[in-house]
């Protein structure tokens, strides 16, 4: 999946409230093993690695496009690969600290995924994910609908971005079978106020709007768009938009 680093970066201090939550929920300790599932640019594992003092970091992430700001923040304590969390799943290498912010909602399976990523945390180890809560989040479910009518439905081949976010109660019951000692799992409302209905589509733009956009071209890709602007603009009509973006954050210890 494509990636843009500059659309994604147009509502940075939104994207980081998140990040920043996640901080909190740390236990800092020097000189650990940490990993970063889907770092994007890097700059928010930067911020992580900053936190942990002499820690060895990793950052991961499957877009060559995102990880070419990554460079910037390179340190002799934190560096970066091209590599997906599937992979990085499946490897033998055990981590202190498990960190994802924003990113696990791209992977399918989580039913399955979840142990294989806590499989990767040494005994006395945390592990501390942030990701939208898509099934619960508006501009998702408006995305389902149009993809669903026609001409969109055949010029997608009937496809459309089923989900793999579980409920919070599930992931407390995935983290419990598979050894927490100690959790926290909690959904957030993160509030996003914006100019109009196309802030909101430029928001949506740099994340959920691309699997949709990058299975179309020419006229019929327009053509979504444009039926996506007019579909956000009906139900946030006013200015400025208030959106009330939902988060799940879940932080355990084993």
């Amino acid at each position: 999946m494509a990636w843009n680093p500059d659309t994604y970066n147009k509502f940075k201090s939104e994207r980081f409230a998140p990040f920043y939550d996640c901080l909190n929920l740390i236990e800092i300790r020097k000189r650990i093993d940490v990993i970063d599932l889907g770092c994007g640019t890097g700059e928010l594992t930067r911020k992580l690695a900053d936190a942990l003092p002499e820690s060895n970091v990793v950052g991961i992430d499957s877009s060559p496009e995102m990880l070419n700001d990554s460079k910037a923040f390179e340190n002799e304590w934190l560096k970066f690969a091209l590599k997906s969390i599937e992979e990085q799943a499946t490897e033998n290498t055990k981590w202190d600290l498990v960190f994802s912010n924003a990113a696990i909602q791209w992977v399918y399976h989580h039913e399955a995924l979840l142990p294989r990523i806590i499989s990767m945390i040494k005994p006395g180890g945390q592990l501390v994910i942030q990701l939208p809560d898509q099934k619960q989040n508006l501009s998702n479910l408006i995305l389902d609908e149009l993809a669903a009518e026609e001409p969109f439905c055949a010029a997608l081949d009937n496809w459309k971005r089923n989900t793999p976010v579980l409920t919070i109660d599930r992931y407390a019951q995935i983290l419990f079978e598979n050894g927490s000692q100690q959790m926290t799992v909690f959904e957030k409302i993160y509030p996003l106020v914006l100019k109009d209905s196309e802030a909101l589509f430029d928001w949506v733009s740099g994340t959920a709007l691309i699997p949709y956009t990058e299975r179309l071209s020419g006229a019929i890709k327009e053509q979504f768009i444009d039926a996506y602007k007019a579909r956000l603009k009906e139900r946030f009509p006013n200015s400025p938009v208030f959106y009330p973006f939902k988060r799940i954050i879940m932080e355990a210890k084993f």
